[in-house]
């Protein structure tokens, strides 16, 4: 064998064991995700692409397994995080608030105007201020994802004007802001979990419920409900957490891949989230009476759910208000 050949074995032997160096450092392992949605549901989906892209970086390594309503509801899955025995969850933003109260302010109506506004602050110091509460509780916030505004629909009448949400049952999120600002507003809210709703809606058990369109779509409400308005009355930030005990048992390498992963999702996830709304809303039009709140009418809905905005925002601390309504005036200019 002569010098050349010697040189150039030695560096692929070289090679090969620096690659496996590497590769040591990621294990096989198997993670769940709970989301409390139906299949096609955008966050749903959103975590199955996560799910292909960690197996594409891990080399097939690193697996995500994706359960969608069947590990338990919202406040059930984030113990369950906290405590280890679920890796990853996604929920509405404004549900941490029962373990961290300055998450309420995601929940608060009317807070931003549309998805990519709402992006910059998540994104940005403002997201980042709130995501760093959550370690002192067990959890990381790794990204937010999107589900979008928020609708009215109902078994009941159509609703074009402010007083014709009054009377109605309507199904809230377990939060104790969207329980007062539907109070406020003349419903009779029930805080439910979403796995429950389809059969409160069929047994009549409730009038309505509140979703995004794609939310509404994907879980067939459309067949227990006739009426749809386009009332915009909040924006929901998905939080993307993990378990801080699981997390932090990870080797170095397998969490630069989940979260170099996660953020490629994230990207992807809202814009397929966006573009699915638009065509669950035309779908929704064959199926339903929809009807669209006007200007005016959506003046008198803040005017009456002003006191539950200045309550909460008492609770989380008027600074916090301050900071993020600062934030939105840079942006907005």
């Amino acid at each position: 064998m002569n010098k050349f050949v010697s040189l150039k074995l030695a560096a692929a032997v070289a090679g090969v064991f620096v690659v496996g160096l590497a590769q040591a450092q990621v294990n096989e392992r198997t993670f769940r995700i709970a989301i409390n949605g139906a299949p096609g549901h955008p966050v749903v989906v959103g975590a199955e692409k996560w799910a292909e892209l960690i197996n594409k970086k891990s080399g097939g390594k690193m697996t995500l397994k994706v359960f969608p309503s069947t590990l338990g509801g919202d406040v059930q899955v984030l113990s369950s995080v906290q405590g280890g025995t679920i890796d990853f969850a996604s929920m509405n933003s404004g549900i941490l608030q029962g373990i961290q109260k300055e998450f309420a302010i995601f929940d608060f109506p009317f807070m931003f105007d549309s998805g990519p506004e709402a992006d910059k602050v998540l994104d940005g110091s403002f997201g980042k201020k709130l995501a760093d509460l959550l370690p002192a509780k067990g959890l990381y916030n790794l990204v937010y994802l999107e589900l979008g505004f928020r609708q009215i629909t109902n078994s009941k009448r159509p609703i074009t004007k402010a007083s014709d949400i009054e009377g109605l049952k309507l199904r809230v999120i377990q939060s104790p802001i969207y329980v007062d600002t539907f109070a406020a507003l003349g419903t009779n809210p029930v805080p439910m979990n979403f796995s429950e709703v389809y059969t409160a809606l069929e047994q009549k058990t409730i009038d309505g419920q509140e979703n995004p369109f794609s939310v509404i779509e994907t879980s067939r409400l459309n067949e227990v409900q006739k009426y749809l308005a386009i009332s915009n009355h909040m924006y929901n930030p998905q939080s993307l957490i993990a378990s801080k005990k699981k997390w932090d048992a990870l080797t170095k390498d397998e969490q630069e891949i989940l979260m170099s992963t996660v953020i490629e999702a994230r990207d992807w996830q809202r814009q397929n989230s966006r573009a699915l709304a638009e065509k669950s809303l035309a779908n929704l039009k064959k199926t339903m009476e929809v009807s669209v709140l006007p200007p005016e009418e959506i003046a008198k809905i803040r005017a009456k759910i002003k006191p539950v905005i200045e309550k909460f925002s008492a609770n989380v601390g008027p600074e916090l208000v301050k900071e993020l309504q600062g934030e939105l005036d840079k942006i907005r200019k």
